[in-house]
């Protein structure tokens, strides 16, 4: 089996993962439901929750913003796949495929979410949603929403009461906020990871496997 394929191989195993978790979520939880994902760990949290537009759910350009959010996807999957199999092809360290096999899951997971879930998803608005739902889904192709599902509020910080109430700055005095409060899936997760793998080991990029 080529290098290529094992790296797709890894890919649809991990999509398998990210998919299957967002359907669980999405037919088990309402929106903005809290559960824990280890009983008794008030810091390892389920929160289900739904990013309709960006990275950390910011939103542009209303309907027009999100065709072009998705159409950006849709180029940015075929051009990291290309990429993926340029490097398989030239036999580059495992770690340069890892990483970028693990950003292409990422970019994939997510965009299924907006591709698909608006069609084959019921609103999580006030109930559980309902997969292929009699009525139809929530949103037309390519406008569904990314299912968010995992928060890490590790600890709490309070601003103290002198700090200065900076207009462009979101923290206000004496307001108390969680550490790392972001609310991301595993797609995410695939990502970052792979980013990280990139910036840590860039040489893995000019260095090929011994075969």
């Amino acid at each position: 089996m080529s290098l290529f394929k094992k790296s797709l191989l890894l890919v649809f195993f991990l999509l398998f993962i990210d998919q299957t978790l967002k359907i669980w979520i999405k037919t088990t939880y309402n929106l903005g439901d809290i559960g824990p994902i280890i009983p008794g760990i008030k810091w390892a949290r389920l929160n289900f929750t739904e990013n309709k537009g960006a990275a950390f759910g910011i939103l542009f350009g209303g309907d027009a913003g999100k065709l072009i959010l998705s159409l950006f996807r849709i180029i940015a999957i075929i051009a990291i796949t290309w990429y993926l199999y340029k490097i398989s092809k030239q036999k580059l360290n495992w770690i340069a495929r890892l990483s970028v096999a693990l950003i292409l899951t990422g970019a994939t997971g997510n965009m299924i979410d907006s591709a698909f879930y608006g069609q084959i998803f019921s609103s999580s608005v006030h109930s559980v949603a309902t997969l292929f739902p009699e009525n139809g889904g929530y949103a037309p192709f390519l406008y569904g929403h990314v299912v968010d599902m995992f928060y890490f509020p590790f600890f709490d910080i309070s601003a103290p009461t002198w700090f200065p109430a900076w207009s462009w700055w979101p923290w206000k005095p004496g307001q108390t906020i969680s550490f790392f409060p972001y609310i991301f899936n595993f797609a995410d997760a695939t990502i970052t990871i792979g980013v990280v793998l990139i910036i840590f080991f860039k040489k893995s990029f000019l260095i090929k496997e011994i075969q």
